[in-house]
């Protein structure tokens, strides 16, 4: 499961006279994941597709845009079988909605015109003046438009070529009639009117009134709207009728296609035909013996290798193999074979043959319960075939770090709920996968919520759970929000910190272990000094050396008073000796055991990779970068307790700890403590009706907020850690994917 299936390169070779039979029977074997002949081998030249491919393309972009036309999707159709008449039932589908979608396109040309005219009369029905009054003079002009009344008069007024002027208002628009003087231009108001923010209407060539012009655009309007009711009823009828005969039709058109052109990939010959793919090891014998059946003798099966692993190339474990020249095959029917025992051979682990260069595609393989985290792993890259897959490890830590961030009862049973509906009610196969995230992701909220005691923000599990129930003593453990329990705060960001010493650990081991195929050395020098490094400089930072001048949570967080009382006061100084004092600015320096650990894990870098001493530090600053999980949790808690603040209202005792007037007034604080307590806020709970309603608005909504926040910010700050953190120690990515040469039947059967 750390590593993709086991794959085998095989080559089938054969006369040209079974090509056919053998590219359908691998199409419905759908196992091969074809190589592409790259034409160097001497006398082998790609090969052409096969009669008709032209004709199933073009039929196959008919068949495309009719479902286009008539929004077809793939679920719309039952499986079914083609009769022989189906290219003319086509061509009757392809004539008639073609018309109806012509027509309906020049409905629509006209139908966009006379809204525009509607769009353009309305200023003029405002002015309640007849279209026929405002044009046609030859003593005055006549301008209409929409601009501020007072401008407009005051540069027409100014105007020395303009006479005397007129205007007329309805609304925002403006009518003006204007006498031109003697000497004036052709176009006296624009002239006027330059520099005046002034937009002119073009007035409508009728002699009816606005209002009946308006009234015969609409009937108009509506008449072509109900064409295209009409155009849509019967695109939509002939939907419902064709459309599992047009998804019959695609599909077997699909495949024609793809077995029309599959020789585009083959090395060919006038006689005879060359080509290799990749297939599941364990699918060999089935592929051998399906072509066995299908065409005898006529063609060779061979596997030529099978691919080791190993991240620098999937070939290096493997004998040098010769890459031949195939000579040209003899023109007979034994040609293929002949081409094929011309070929150079080496004999390798597992195979004999390799020919065309290329690596082998992926096949995931891990157990169906971690599956959903393959869409996260592909999100950044899908793994390389010559690499772990980090699937595993994404599926250990992404839900435990989410869970630890977010930590209630409540959310983490919603984000279940959320992914159970994704997972099962979905069609969609990436949007299951992230349900099944969600479900994971979900469960460990739950189970944090329980270890903190919170269900909404609230600590009433603790209460419940821990206390009455079971009578433990240590839990459930205090977010840190309290001033009374600001230790805990620190405390978590103690803890993430340890976890991100924990997790990018498992990165250098994983490195370390990628490393072991070049040699012990090589992976002791090249992850070896990281996994030296980091763990020699975070055991002394939790050691006595210098404890006065680190932070004093450091050593108190795991003491035995501590927010997690288990007794550890830091790591002792393991001193090895002190530098003499004669040497500079080391002199009296005691050198400790995890320092000295740390130093040799750094020259042991430079030797290997002088260049990487200058990221030295990440095995600091990364940890470092853990601290956003405490820093989430903090913020996602302090977001749900002001919800709860603001609608509970809340008081402090005289201890210092925060209690939810859930079930008391606040005078019961007075009341129960005297001075000794205080109210925080009284809550919108116990401040009336009106505000009890508005509480309970924001309560909910709140809530909503938070929760969708956290898969914003948890679930970021978590997929961040893994990608740029964790992945960066050993995984690359780049592999690609594995495409069998075939299609899955969905709605047609084989006629």
């Amino acid at each position: 499961m750390l590593r993709p299936e086991r794959m085998s390169k095989v080559s089938v070779t054969g006369s040209r006279g079974v090509m056919p039979t053998v590219i359908e029977t691998v199409h419905e074997l759908s196992l091969v994941h074809l190589s592409d002949y790259d034409g160097s081998w001497e006398g082998f030249d790609n090969g052409n597709p096969m009669e008709g491919a032209d004709r199933a393309s073009e039929k196959l972009v008919t068949v495309r845009a009719l479902e286009s036309t008539l929004e077809l999707s793939a679920d719309e159709a039952e499986p079914g079988t083609l009769d022989d008449d189906w290219e003319d039932r086509l061509e009757e589908i392809r004539t008639r909605v073609n018309d109806l979608d012509d027509r309906r396109g020049e409905i629509n040309d006209e139908l966009r015109q006379v809204n525009e005219k509607i769009d353009r009369v309305a200023p003029f029905a405002e002015l309640g003046i007849d279209l026929d009054l405002l044009s046609g003079y030859e003593t005055v002009d006549v301008l209409v438009g929409e601009g501020p009344l007072d401008e407009v008069e005051a540069a027409v007024e100014a105007s020395d070529d303009v006479r005397a002027f007129e205007t007329f208002t309805g609304g925002d628009v403006v009518a003006i009639v204007a006498a031109p003087a003697e000497d004036a231009d052709d176009d006296p108001i624009d002239d006027a009117l330059v520099g005046v923010e002034f937009t002119r209407y073009e007035v409508p060539d009728t002699e009816q009134s606005p209002e009946a012009y308006v009234d015969e655009l609409q009937s108009r309007q509506q008449e072509l709207e109900s064409e295209i009711d009409e155009i849509d009823a019967e695109l939509a009828e002939i939907k419902q009728t064709e459309a599992s005969f047009l998804l019959r039709v695609e599909e077997e058109l699909t495949i024609d296609v793809q077995q029309a052109e599959a020789p585009l990939q083959f090395a060919t010959t006038e006689h005879a035909f060359v080509a290799e793919g990749w297939i599941p090891t364990a699918e060999y014998d089935r592929l051998v013996a399906t072509l066995r059946d299908a065409v005898g003798d006529s063609v060779e099966v061979e596997e030529l290798e099978r691919a080791d692993y190993d991240r620098h190339g999937a070939h290096s474990h493997t004998e040098d193999v010769q890459k031949g020249t195939p000579a040209a095959a003899d023109e007979d029917d034994d040609a293929a074979a002949d081409a094929d025992e011309q070929k150079q051979k080496a004999v390798t682990d597992g195979g004999s043959t390799v020919t065309m260069d290329d690596e082998p595609p992926v096949i995931q393989d891990n157990p169906s319960i971690s599956k959903p985290f393959e869409l996260l792993v592909q999100a950044v890259s899908r793994p390389k075939y010559s690499e772990l897959d980090p699937t595993i490890f994404l599926f250990l830590t992404f839900p435990l770090f989410f869970g630890f961030m977010i930590g209630d009862v409540g959310y983490g049973i919603i984000y279940m709920a959320i992914g159970a509906y994704m997972a099962t009610q979905v069609d969609s196969e990436a949007i299951a996968s992230l349900g099944g995230v969600a479900i994971w992701a979900g469960l460990f909220t739950t189970i944090f919520g329980f270890v903190y005691g919170e269900i909404f923000g609230l600590h009433v599990l603790g209460e419940i759970v821990w206390h009455d129930m079971l009578d433990v003593e240590l839990l459930p453990l205090n977010k840190g929000l309290e001033p009374a329990a600001a230790d805990f705060a620190l405390g978590w960001m103690v803890i993430s910190v340890l976890a991100g010493i924990v997790h990018l650990n498992i990165g250098y081991i994983l490195d370390f272990y990628e490393n072991l195929s070049h040699g012990v050395k090589d992976a002791l020098f090249h992850s070896g000094s990281w996994i030296l490094m980091i763990n020699g400089i975070w055991i002394w930072i939790f050691s006595a050396q210098a404890e006065g001048s680190k932070p004093d949570f450091l050593f108190t967080t795991f003491a035995s008073d501590g927010p997690f009382p288990i007794g550890f006061t830091g790591f002792p100084m393991w001193e090895l000796f002190a530098f003499p004092e004669w040497i500079p600015l080391l002199g009296g320096f005691p050198l400790t055991a995890p320092l000295l650990v740390f130093l040799i894990g750094l020259v042991m870098l430079g030797v290997s990779e002088p260049v990487e001493l200058v990221e030295s530090l990440d095995v600091v600053v990364n940890v470092f970068s853990y601290t956003r999980m405490g820093a989430v949790l903090l913020a996602k808690a302090g977001m749900a307790f002001v919800v709860n603040l603001l609608f509970f209202g809340a008081y402090e005792d005289p201890d210092g700890e925060f209690h939810f007037l859930r079930t008391h007034e606040p005078s019961y604080v007075a009341e129960h403590y005297g001075e000794g307590a205080e109210v925080v806020f009284s809550g919108l709970m116990h401040s009336g009706t009106a505000a009890l309603v508005g509480g309970l608005v924001i309560l909910v909504l709140g809530h909503i907020v938070v929760l969708a926040l956290g898969v914003t910010s948890a679930g970021l700050q978590a997929v961040r850690l893994e990608y740029v953190e964790f992945f960066n120690k050993f995984y690359e990515g780049g592999g690609e994917n594995y495409e069998p040469f075939g299609t899955d039947r969905k709605h047609t059967e084989d006629y």
